[in-house]
């Protein structure tokens, strides 16, 4: 957060640099999120994360078009590489 600070931010990525080594959430296409490690990225937002959990949520539809409450499942990794045209948003983990 000092490169804030001191303004040496000139593209969007610089925000991301500063998030290297740190725990990050990654929104995906497809009602899936990401926590994990942040260890690499590049121009395309390609990732590689560490110690990662997963959460898919996911609506069933019952035969009758109502909907059942939403469910969320989780699984953990423990090294993801993530397909940059797959991410929504990258955001530092708020704790």
């Amino acid at each position: 957060m000092e490169q804030v600070a001191a303004g040496t931010i000139s593209e969007p990525l610089d925000l991301v640099k500063l998030s290297l080594g740190e725990r990050v959430f990654i929104k995906l296409r497809g009602d899936r999120t990401l926590t994990g490690n942040l260890h690499a990225y590049d121009a395309h937002m390609n990732l590689v994360l560490s110690q990662v959990e997963e959460n898919i949520h996911i609506v069933d539809v019952g035969e009758d078009g109502t909907a059942a409450p939403p469910r969320i499942e989780r699984r953990g990794f423990e090294m993801l590489f993530i397909r940059g045209d797959s991410v929504i948003l990258v955001s530092p983990l708020l704790e």
